[in-house]
């Protein structure tokens, strides 16, 4: 922790914060500059930050040396985290996680449908929402648990791993039994008993990025998850809000570099919910993957206008395939560990 001391600070008012360091039990070094002075607390950080050091007189200001997400941050951890998905599907570390499928289950024989394209085209995770948080009460709300049974088995029946929504604490047991991830989306980011409890489990965890949320927002959620003892979190850009309307959200890409610094967790990029255009999700998707995403998250339907959730923002499944492969190429001129297509 770092004090900095007014520019009128008088030696009577550093003696006195001096003690009063003394007091609380740490240690400190006296920085002295033409211009400013600075003192050095040296201690536990957690204890530090509730000190009332800033109600000193002659304190302007206090600043953290170590991030406030302790657990993912890059200086508890170094190195990229890497992790199984089940199925042999790793995230992090250069490995490429490509998820895709449509926003809504809607029925077994469409998923399927849906399914065998994008794992033919490449992707490796199934994704499929069944409890859907709307912005209205009288749109689809989603499957429940019929589609979670629908989830698992089109997802056995092609081994691919399944990751679906979950919306509320009570939900948690239930979406465990079918599903291989958690997504907990952007309207639920800082729902902390949710967080909690999907952090109890060892199932791994898709974090989105909530519509208003800074990334130091994003890592302290996700730190709640870590500290309940789960350590698999993928991160998610999807769009933040923005005055410009041409799209549904702001895609911020450098979030991923910018994220990457500061976090050991994978970062993926979801563009459909960042543009809702299908216009602008493959440029955006190679985007991502030139920015350093660990994988990009595309929703994906076969008949979009027959979709009951997010058809506008669908891909086709040609479309799709197209994306992929330039993804792939893209991906391997980067050196990145690109997952075959089976």
């Amino acid at each position: 922790m770092i004090i900095v001391l007014k520019p009128d600070c008088t030696e009577t008012q550093l003696s006195h914060l001096c003690d009063k360091v003394r007091e609380m039990g740490f240690n400190y070094e006296v920085s002295r500059g033409v211009k400013r002075t600075l003192v050095g607390v040296i201690g536990e950080e957690d204890r530090l930050r509730n000190a009332p050091l800033r109600a000193i007189p002659g304190v302007e200001d206090v600043m953290s040396v170590l991030k406030p997400f302790k657990l993912a941050s890059r200086e508890f951890k170094s190195e990229d985290s890497v992790f199984d998905l089940g199925r042999g599907v790793k995230v992090g570390g250069g490995n490429l996680l490509l998820i895709a499928g449509p926003c809504a289950i809607e029925g077994e024989d469409i998923l399927l449908e849906i399914a065998k394209a994008v794992r033919a085209a490449g992707a490796n995770v199934l994704r499929g929402g069944a409890f859907k948080p709307r912005t209205s009460p009288y749109s689809f709300q989603g499957m429940g648990e019929e589609g979670l049974k629908i989830l698992r088995r089109v997802g056995d029946e092609l081994h691919m791993p399944v990751v679906t929504e979950v919306m509320d604490p009570r939900q948690v047991e239930l979406v465990s039994r079918y599903t291989d991830m958690f997504q907990i989306g952007a309207r639920n980011m800082q729902n902390f008993n949710l967080l909690n409890e999907v952090g109890q489990t060892k199932q791994p965890v898709l974090l989105k990025r909530g519509m208003s949320a800074s990334v130091e927002d994003l890592l302290m959620s996700a730190e709640y998850i870590l500290a309940s003892g789960n350590q698999r979190v993928i991160l998610c850009e999807r769009g933040i809000r923005s005055f410009d309307k041409s799209t549904r959200n702001l895609l911020d890409l450098a979030a991923v570099p910018n994220a990457k610094g500061l976090s050991h967790l994978p970062i993926i990029v979801d563009p459909s919910h960042a543009t809702g255009r299908p216009d602008l999700i493959p440029a955006m998707s190679y985007a991502s993957i030139a920015a350093g995403a660990d994988g990009v998250h595309i929703e994906v339907h076969s008949c979009p206008e027959k979709a009951m959730s997010d058809g506008p923002q669908a891909l086709l499944p040609e479309q799709y395939s197209d994306v992929v492969q330039k993804m792939r190429e893209l991906a391997k001129l980067l050196g990145r560990e690109v997952p075959q297509p089976v």
